[in-house]
Parts: structure tokens; C-alpha cells; sequence
């Protein structure tokens, strides 16, 4: 179900992008957006993990540094059938954790030193492999061509804006753009539209990650409980986060901001919850 939705998601966004192309810049320009775009996300693709991990000043670990949490990760990577990735640790209280890397052999799990304080072993064994999940699953891949299709439906928003502003559309152009309305309404609403569905991919796949992660785990209440205590430690001490970088962790680090719940890149961690229980009262 998950992975229908994400397909449906993806298939709106790029729906929406071929329909404000033709409106906003017609053909050319949505050739151009998309060529720009993917430039910038296929950088993003190959270097987000080494740019994400210097920006949270985090440190890789040996077994020798961290063997508690090493061998777990260890255990969990086995169980789900996937190469033993590189084990970071960032040097913060809050409590949270995320995994980047463009593939399973160059995977990253990176958690704070306040998830390793917070968490029992068996808890800290569901959030381990609730980011394994995310690596088995190619949920890297799949943010990254959702975020190509928004990126090009922003460039287009911003031709849009700029045209509007300069070009003194009367009607449509040579290219197939649009009219002057036309060109301020789809300027407003299509980047809008278009990071709602990316806000609602990336929460159909914290949801796939949950129960991807329960089964490689075992222990869907671990990761349930792993959830609660990390809401409520979240709430008491959120992590200055980039908001770019927010749907990476297995919780929102930015909960105490009302605007981020408008925009909120996770579902609502009771229905995560919920779900883990609903899936380990149903064995």
C-alpha cells in the first residue's frame, strides 16, 4: 500500500510539472527546468551524505569507539540482508538518528548522542533498523527524484514570476507559455502544490520505514516505545536542524515549530505508533 502510494504521489507530481511546463514556460522552458534540475539533484544524489554529515559536525565510529553500538548495527544490517554500513555519531543531545548514502554499499546510519543516552538496547535496535530500512528500501533515490520534479516545478514558478513581471504576456507566447493570470496563479500555487507532495511521499515512506523495520527487528513495540520516548525528548529539546534536511530523521527535529507542523515532512507519531501495534498484536 505504501509503495502504491508513493507511486500515485510521484506520477500527481510529475503530472503537475508537464502542466504548469506547458502553462508557465511551454515546452522549452520546462525542458530547461528539468535539465537544471536534475543537474542539482544528481550533486545532491552522489555528495548529500558527506555535506549533511559535516553540517551536523558528526564523527564516524570504529567497534573499538562505540562496540555496543556497532554490533547492533552489525546485527541489524545481517538480518536485513544488507552490507554493514558506516556508523556515525553527532555530538547532541537531542535525541534523533538518520541514514543517507545513494546505495546499500555506501550506507550511513548516524545517530545523536542523545538517542544513544535516551533508548534501551531493544528500542535502539527498532530505530537501527527503521534506517536500514530506508537504505533497503531506496527511499534515498526516491526523495531525490521527487525532489527534481519540485525543483523543476520551482524553477518553472520562478520563470513564471519573472515573466509576469517583465515579459508583459498578452495571451500565449511563441513557446506555448501562458497568459498573464495564468502565469501569477500557476507561479503561486504549482511549487506549493508541488512540495505538499513531496511532504506526503516522504511521509508515506516513514511509514514503509516503521514497518520495514519492525519486521527486520522483530520487535515492532520496541520501535513503538523507540517513537514515544523520542517525541516526547524532541519536544523537550529539539535540534536546530536545517529544514532541508528534516525528513531525514526518524523523527521531525523540528516539532516545537508551528509552521513545520503545516509543512511536516513525518505522520503523526500516534499513528506510528498505532500502526507498530496494530502489526505486532496481528502476528
Amino acid at each position: 500500500m505504501n509503495r502504491l502510494k508513493t507511486l500515485m504521489l510521484l506520477t500527481m507530481l510529475t503530472v503537475l510539472f508537464i502542466f504548469a511546463g506547458q502553462i508557465i514556460g511551454g515546452q522549452r522552458g520546462m525542458v530547461i527546468a528539468f535539465g537544471f534540475a536534475i543537474l542539482m539533484n544528481v550533486f545532491s544524489y552522489w555528495f548529500s551524505d558527506k555535506v549533511v554529515l559535516r553540517m551536523y559536525r558528526a564523527k564516524k565510529v570504529t567497534e573499538a569507539e562505540a562496540p555496543n553500538l556497532v554490533r547492533q548495527v552489525r546485527t541489524q544490517a545481517q538480518q536485513a540482508g544488507l552490507p554493514m554500513p558506516k556508523v556515525y555519531i553527532i555530538p547532541t543531545s537531542s535525541p534523533n538518528a538518520f541514514a543517507t548514502g545513494r546505495n546499500p554499499k555506501n550506507a550511513v546510519v548516524a545517530f545523536t548522542e542523545g538517542i544513544l543516552d535516551l533508548l534501551s538496547s531493544d528500542e535502539l535496535d527498532g530505530v537501527i533498523a527503521h534506517e536500514l530500512a530506508h537504505v533497503k528500501n531506496r527511499d534515498i533515490l526516491i526523495q531525490s527524484i521527487a525532489a527534481t520534479v519540485a525543483g523543476a516545478i520551482s524553477m518553472l514558478a520562478n520563470m513564471a514570476y519573472w515573466g509576469a513581471m517583465f515579459g508583459g504576456y498578452g495571451g500565449r507566447d511563441r513557446n506555448g507559455g501562458g497568459s498573464l493570470i495564468g502565469l501569477l496563479v500557476m507561479a503561486i500555487v504549482a511549487p506549493i502544490a508541488a512540495m505538499f507532495i513531496q511532504m506526503a511521499i516522504s511521509r508515506a515512506r516513514e511509514f514503509a520505514a516503521d514497518a520495514t523495520g519492525a519486521k527486520i527487528s522483530g520487535q515492532p513495540l520496541s520501535l513503538a516505545s523507540a517513537l514515544r520516548k523520542l517525541h516526547n525528548g524532541v519536544q523537550r529539546q529539539p535540534l536546530n536542524a536545517n529544514r532541508a534536511t528534516a525528513h531525514m530523521f526518524i523523527m521531525n527535529p523540528l516539532t516545537r515549530q508551528s509552521f513545520a507542523k503545516l509543512f511536516a515532512t513525518h505522520p503523526p507519531v500516534e499513528e506510528r505508533i498505532a500502526r507498530l501495534e496494530n502489526l505486532a498484536y496481528s502476528r
